[in-house]
Formats: structure tokens, C-alpha cells, sequence
């Protein structure tokens, strides 16, 4: 049966929504844990987590999963070693404007990759509404001001940023071709599971150089929030709503993205909501409206 499109986008809505709080909470690790050890902590947590509860689906879907081996292969590598593990690399090497600036790349990556893949059309509101969104991105990543941006200096960090943008797009693409005979939760677990071995080899070897750190009780905290939220919970509804909407439409969500995190920084760390922000809120809801409403 298919599913309300209302219902996608509610999906997409709440995913962008965990993800805001990951960043909000990922950043004031940055510096406390080395990036790829943080990917490896935050995935091994989400598949050991989730395993047990997709386990005798994907042992029932083995033949299947078997047979789409190569894209399943893709989609992990993409979508659970890289795409996070890159964004977390970015932080450390790059400011948070040009951060915002980069990231607002994916959802043009997303519909660029379906419009040749899937065939999604892409309509002169869309556009629109894609330019509008990214201008409210960018207002709120400069705090209104120009200047800011045109002093922008650009480093290693933007580069990863941007290979992040394309490779989550190729993510969204292949959960979107899922093929019909494997469970999602078996596609989810599975890939959880793929994606998070590279990271524990990798997590050692960067052991090797990167500063001496110690589990404790924010970290703990933060890795089960990345583990449980960012990943379990908002894979799921991301998957999801890209199988209802397209991950052309659900994509355009990722700008409310500064949105939420601006909300969450006020409560959480007390910082304050300026009229550039509340400005940028305002163009990103415009755009996000323009770009995914029906004709």
C-alpha cells in the first residue's frame, strides 16, 4: 500500500531534526574525540544496538541480499564509513561558515543524481525554492553579515565537506532503487553493520597519532545520542521518507537543518536567536515550501 506523501515529508522533518541535535552535540566533542574513532564509536554502538531486533530478517533475506551485494556495498561504504566520518574530518579543518556553505551542496548533489537517475524533474519552483534555501543557510551561517562571506578563505576541511555532500547524495539515491525483495529493516541493519567494520581498524590506526583521550559520561552520553538518534532513529525515517517522497524532495529538508540547530543552541547552550537568524528561518521555510510543493 502506498504511503501518504504528508506522511514522507513528516519522516524527513523529524530525520533533519535528530540530525540537528547530532551536530549541536558532535561539535562540542570535536576536539575531544579524534573524527574517525567518533564514527566508529557512534556506528558499532547503532549496529550493536539494532542487530538484535533485524536479525531474522536479514538471515531470511540473505539470498536476496546476496544477489544485490555490489549495491548494498555502495550504499554502506557511502552512507555509514564515509558520509559522517568526512563531516566530522571537515570540523576539524574547516570553519562553520564554510561548513554551511558546502553543506548546502548535498540537496543540490540529491536532485542533480535523481534527476539522472531517477528522473525526478526539476521544476523552475524547485530551483527556486533550492536558491532561496541556500540563501537563508548562508544568512544565518554569516549572521547577516557579507562581509563574512566574502572574506572567506577556503581549506582542506571544505574539500571533505564537499565529497561528503556527493557521497550522502549517492546514498539517497541507491536507498531510493532499494530493491523490493529485501526487508528495510533487513536493507538498514545490513548496512549499519558493513559500514561500521572499516571504521574499527581504522578507529586503531588513528589511535596511533591523534591525542590520548578517556571514555566519561558526556562522551558515553553523546555516543549513544549519535548511535540511537542520529543513526538508528533517523536513518529509519530518512529511508523512509525517501522511498515515499524521493530523495530529490527529501534532500531540500537538510536546510532546516541550521534552523533546528539554532533552536536547539539556544535551549541547549544558551546562545542567542538574532534577527539573522530568525531572517534565514524564514527564507529556508520560503524555499523548502517553493521547492517541494506539488504543481
Amino acid at each position: 500500500m502506498q504511503q501518504p506523501r504528508s506522511l514522507g515529508l513528516l519522516f524527513a522533518l523529524i530525520a533533519v531534526s535528530i540530525w540537528s541535535g547530532n551536530f549541536v552535540i558532535a561539535s562540542g566533542f570535536v576536539h575531544s574525540l579524534p573524527p574517525i574513532t567518533l564514527a566508529a564509536l557512534r556506528w558499532v554502538t547503532a549496529a550493536i544496538i539494532f542487530l538484535p531486533f533485524c536479525w531474522k530478517r536479514i538471515h531470511r533475506d540473505l539470498p536476496a541480499i546476496m544477489a544485490h551485494r555490489w549495491q548494498i556495498l555502495v550504499a554502506s561504504i557511502t552512507g555509514v564509513t564515509l558520509f559522517n566520518t568526512l563531516v566530522y574530518v571537515s570540523a576539524r579543518t574547516t570553519d562553520t561558515t564554510n561548513m554551511a556553505l558546502f553543506a548546502s551542496s548535498t540537496p543540490v548533489f540529491v536532485v542533480i543524481l535523481s534527476r539522472i537517475f531517477l528522473g525526478e524533474g526539476i521544476s523552475r519552483a524547485r530551483a527556486a525554492g533550492l536558491l532561496i534555501a541556500i540563501c537563508g543557510m548562508l544568512t544565518i551561517a554569516t549572521r547577516g553579515d557579507l562581509e563574512i562571506l566574502l572574506a572567506m578563505t577556503f581549506r582542506v576541511g571544505d574539500i571533505w565537506m564537499l565529497l561528503a555532500g556527493l557521497l550522502w547524495a549517492v546514498y539517497s539515491i541507491l536507498v531510493k532503487k532499494m530493491p523490493s525483495d529485501i526487508d528495510p529493516l533487513s536493507y538498514l541493519g545490513t548496512t549499519f553493520f558493513i559500514g561500521a567494520i572499516p571504521l574499527i581498524p581504522a578507529a586503531f590506526i588513528e589511535q596511533q597519532t591523534a591525542a590520548a583521550w578517556s571514555m566519561s559520561w558526556p562522551i558515553a552520553g553523546a555516543v549513544l545520542y549519535l548511535g540511537l538518534g542520529a543513526s538508528l532513529a533517523a536513518f529509519f525515517l530518512w529511508n523512509n521518507a525517501v522511498r515515499i517522497i524521493g530523495p530529490g524532495t527529501a534532500s531540500l529538508f537538510q536546510y532546516f537543518m541550521p534552523v533546528f540547530s539554532g533552536v536547539a543552541a539556544y535551549f541547549i547552550l544558551g546562545q542567542p536567536i538574532t534577527f539573522a537568524h530568525l531572517a534565514g528561518f524564514v527564507l529556508i521555510f520560503l524555499g523548502v515550501f517553493m521547492a517541494t510543493r506539488l504543481r
